[in-house]
């Protein structure tokens, strides 16, 4: 079973068990994620594409690292000009184990605890 999930402005497939490398989050090492925006749900010939999200569908994981990418060069040059110039930079990135890929049940029922008086 697998999922396509909308995190970061982008979508990532993932599956259960496995890792997959995301923007930075803002959460830190070893903390629970959940991400609500379930594209589609694939579980063998069955599949459920959402309009534009299913419903009452998630995904859960646990943040493992928080690091940064290889070095990218970016490297500028006007030519017959003289004109160099040579910057890296370091994309930061942060892992998550999906752990879950859920469905809620379409029945629950939920009562409110507070109470309105007129």
């Amino acid at each position: 079973m697998y999922a396509i999930i909308e995190a970061s402005g982008k979508q990532y497939k993932v599956e259960e068990g496995r890792y997959v490398d995301f923007e930075l989050l803002g959460k830190s090492v070893d903390e629970k994620v959940t991400f609500d925006k379930v594209i589609m749900l694939v579980n063998g010939k069955k599949s459920k594409v959402g309009q534009p999200y299913v419903a009452n569908a998630q995904v859960e994981g646990k943040v493992i690292k928080i690091d940064k990418n290889k070095k990218v060069i970016v490297f500028k040059q006007r030519p017959k000009k003289g004109y160099r110039r040579k910057q890296g930079h370091r994309q930061g990135f942060c892992r998550v184990m999906i752990n879950k890929i859920k469905t809620k049940a379409t029945g629950e029922k939920t009562q409110n605890s507070s109470s309105e008086e007129v």
